[in-house]
């Protein structure tokens, strides 16, 4: 699959009569946006608010993060399954309006939703915090379940991204990057040289309000499978969890996954990049050891000389990133797995709640139990009461002067596991 990613450089967003793009400012029509986002019966009332880079504002909760892209040529929509019918997206040519995002907020919807700060400590280990981002804040009729609750707030996020998205269709790019994975017999024909490297993508799956969807499906239910690279990048992939803030995949780094970036900017010279092999995180251990049977089972029938194997969640999804990392390395198969640890306030406890010997090429996104003092704003969108109990949070954390100390794990994408986060990585 050949895709043609063109990016408009967005440097500025306001409120306008017309939603449109010019000179680098995204101008939205606020009224027709929400006419274009609303009509949820399980919502009472959206509003939407605009937040740019160094201002004093926080966001909490956060429940995703979705960068505005629409799809110029080539087969299907943005977010197949979701917004678009279902096709198979990832070649032809895709707009990107990028440097800005929509972020969910409103009342919380689990308890591991996160917080966005855009200016001070929090914004230095927050990457959304670099972004012009529009903020929609989705309240839920009175009594609603959970799971009603979540659904309504993830579909408004994705209307209100391919809403956007469309202001890029008729433009001209300022960048245009081309990527390419050419079927296995091929690409191994064009580099017979070159070691076969692959990325194994664990995604979030383990129980209710842990879920992310793949064209448009529940991955409970699949069984590992082979994506093109470029699929993602059309947002077949989106997040539909609730897990904690710091190393769950918003939408947005399932669209901009950076282990993806780095492979293809090697594919050719250091290594052959064959693709991508998705599985899911399981609670039962019986689902466990059939995912990373299928998962090892892949590599070795790709041929594959190595893999990275990323992590979404912690704690019990520790079982299944060494699963497959020991049952990968028993095909012959070397392995880095790319994690963040949870190792105690003073980084002092066991940081994995799994680990083997062959699981000796780690690269981490840092300690998210890492004590942090976030300084007062001087706006808060969403609901700032909840930062005593989401994950990484406890009793005391939001002080009477308006700030906040906190485990680093409140702060979203903060330690994120496929590497997009802004914590320096460390390879043992």
């Amino acid at each position: 699959m050949r895709l043609e990613l063109g990016k408009i450089f967005i440097k500025d967003i306001q409120f306008a009569d017309v939603t449109e793009v010019k000179d680098g400012v995204l101008f939205i029509n606020k009224e027709e946006m929400l006419e274009e986002i609303g009509g949820d019966e399980h919502i009472k009332s959206i509003d939407i608010d605009l937040v740019r880079p160094g201002e004093s504002v926080r966001i909490t909760p956060v429940k995703d993060v979705i960068e505005p892209r629409v799809k110029v040529e080539g087969r299907g929509g943005i977010f197949p399954g979701i917004i678009s019918k279902v096709d198979t997206v990832g070649e032809g040519k895709t707009h990107v309006l990028s440097g800005c995002a929509v972020v969910t907020t409103g009342k919380i919807v689990g308890f591991q939703e996160g917080i966005i700060d855009m200016t001070g400590p929090g914004a230095d280990y927050c990457p959304f915090s670099t972004l012009n981002n529009i903020v929609v804040i989705a309240e839920p009729v009175d009594g609603l379940k959970q799971h009603n609750h979540e659904k309504a707030v993830r579909m408004i996020g994705f209307k209100a991204a391919a809403y956007l998205g469309e202001a890029a269709r008729d433009l001209t790019p300022d960048e245009v990057k081309t990527y390419e994975t050419k079927p296995l017999l091929e690409s191994i024909a064009e580099y017979p040289n070159l070691p076969k490297v692959g990325y194994v993508y664990m995604l979030q799956t383990q129980g209710l309000l842990h879920d992310t969807y793949v064209y448009g499906v529940d991955a409970k239910q699949i069984v590992p499978t082979m994506l093109y690279p470029t699929e993602l990048m059309d947002g077949a992939i989106v997040s539909g969890n609730c897990v904690s803030a710091c190393d769950k995949n918003p939408s947005y780094v399932h669209i901009n996954n950076s282990v993806v970036e780095d492979l293809y900017a090697q594919h050719g010279k250091e290594i052959n990049f064959v693709g991508v092999i998705i599985t899911n995180e399981n609670v039962y251990l019986a689902d466990k050891e059939r995912s990373s049977n299928w998962t090892a089972k892949l590599c070795k029938y790709l041929g594959l000389d190595a893999v990275i194997v990323s992590q979404e969640g912690f704690g019990n999804p520790d079982t299944d990133l060494i699963m497959n990392c020991k049952k990968i390395e028993g095909e012959n198969v070397k392995t880095v797995i790319v994690t963040d640890e949870y190792a105690g306030r003073d980084g002092g406890s066991q940081s994995l709640a799994d680990a083997d010997v062959l699981a000796n090429a780690v690269v981490t996104g840092g300690n998210a139990n890492e004590l942090i003092v976030l300084p007062k704003m001087d706006k808060i969108l969403g609901h700032i009461e909840v930062v005593d109990f989401i994950a990484g949070g406890f009793a005391g954390s939001l002080r009477e002067d308006g700030s906040i100390e906190a485990e680093i794990q409140v702060i979203t994408g903060a330690t994120n596991e496929t590497g997009f986060g802004k914590l320096s990585t460390v390879t043992y």
